[in-house]
């Protein structure tokens, strides 16, 4: 390639589209020969999440935000972490964002307005799920390295406003603001050759504010290792790290459980035990007694992306500014509105300018007007607080949609 070093877009192109599909340049083109331009609305949803619950995290909205920022639109939303149900028993669904104007002046973005917003949902939502399942325990997002390069601080966002208490790649954690965390790997402990001199050479080596978290799974038995991990460094052991390959894990709860037991009769109480290695919400349930926090890869940096389309639902007649109800088929016309009861997680859509709801707030607010961000961005911490507050909440009711 002449331009670039990797097959990577440029942010130039991805803000002028050139990400997008070929056809919505054929259709804009047939629409200008034509002379076609309506107004129109169209909605972003979907009627299904690829996980065993009715609810999933919207992520992504404030970078869609700032690809259509200047386009002659009006854009609403949810927030940023907004927690959304659906119900495949029900045709009606909620959109998190509906997308008003003049459809060719918006059309080639369908493209990178989903791929914002699928694959950081998919991960926002895995890593709200791992951190619920983990109940405080801390979460550490281990990821990155089994996804592009390219996506490394899309992740660790999403990661992190999904409830995920640290990320480790470098870029992503500098994006951010916050410190990287991680331990030491395998390779570490193989080239020095013998674990208990690449501990000792791991403390006098490393500043005093990096954790000393001996990883114990490499060459050795994870009880003995441990126990020889506290000889080595003593008080000045934070910590040990489990991540036995599956074909030789054996029971982690109970090798868990032994290395409890071990550490704690020899003076190491303190000392904090730590699992990864391919755990998913399953394990983190069964561990979470027995550790004090978790390494999260794949099963969060792989997570399956939400499957958002855009959809036309409305359109506006030209001589009379009269709103045409208009969908494809399977769809639903209209411009719709989202309500929610906070205390119930009830939330109910109706048709837009139908009725307000007493008791309930509606979700969808003003982010874009004529081109210019009229919502004020939250930072990653306060989204991740606002998130985990609203993911405990629908963890202890039972989320109902309805529409009227």
């Amino acid at each position: 390639m002449k331009d670039r070093l990797f097959w990577i877009p440029k942010e130039q192109e991805i803000k002028e589209a050139e990400t997008t599909d070929v056809y919505f340049n054929y259709a804009t083109k047939a629409l200008s020969f034509a002379k076609i331009n309506p107004k129109v609305t169209m909605e972003v949803y979907t009627r299904k999440t690829p996980f065993d619950s009715n609810w999933a995290i919207a992520c992504g909205i404030y970078e869609v935000a700032k690809l259509l920022e200047g386009l002659p639109i009006d854009v609403d939303s949810v927030e940023e972490g907004e927690l959304f149900l659906t119900d495949p028993n029900l045709a009606i669904y909620e959109p998190i964002m509906q997308i008003t104007g003049r459809y060719q002046a918006f059309a080639k973005y369908e493209n990178p307005i989903l791929g914002f917003l699928c694959q950081s949902s998919g991960i926002c939502t895995k890593a709200a799920r791992i951190s619920l399942a983990a109940e405080g325990k801390l979460v550490m997002s281990f990821g990155t390295r089994r996804a592009h390069p390219a996506l490394a601080a899309m992740i660790e966002r999403s990661s992190v406003i999904g409830g995920l208490d640290s990320v480790s790649n470098v870029l992503g954690a500098r994006l951010l603001g916050k410190s990287p965390s991680g331990t030491m790997p395998h390779a570490y402990i193989l080239c020095v050759g013998d674990e208990a001199r690449a501990w000792k050479i791991f403390d006098e080596a490393l500043p005093k504010n990096v954790a000393r978290i001996a990883l114990v799974d490499t060459l050795s038995d994870e009880k003995m290792a441990a126990i020889k991990a506290l000889e080595v460094l003593g008080k000045d052991l934070y910590g040990v790290r489990l991540d036995t390959p599956g074909s030789r894990r054996g029971d982690l709860k109970k090798i868990a459980q032994e290395i409890r037991w071990e550490l704690n009769i020899r003076g190491g109480k303190n000392v904090k035990i730590f699992a990864s290695g391919g755990l998913d919400e399953k394990e983190v349930l069964e561990l979470r007694e027995w550790v004090d926090g978790f390494g999260i890869g794949t099963s969060v940096s792989a997570a399956p992306v939400i499957d958002y389309g855009g959809k036309i639902v409305e359109i506006e007649e030209e001589k009379t500014g009269r709103a045409l109800f208009r969908s494809k088929r399977g769809d639903l016309s209209g411009r719709k509105r989202v309500y929610r009861n906070e205390r119930t997680m009830s939330d109910v859509v109706t048709l837009s300018g139908d009725f307000e709801m007493r008791g309930y707030s509606p979700l969808l607010t003003p982010l874009i007007r004529q081109g210019k961000i009229v919502k004020e961005f939250m930072s990653v911490d306060e989204l991740k607080e606002r998130t985990k507050k609203i993911v405990r909440r629908v963890s202890k009711t039972t989320p109902n949609l309805s529409w009227r």
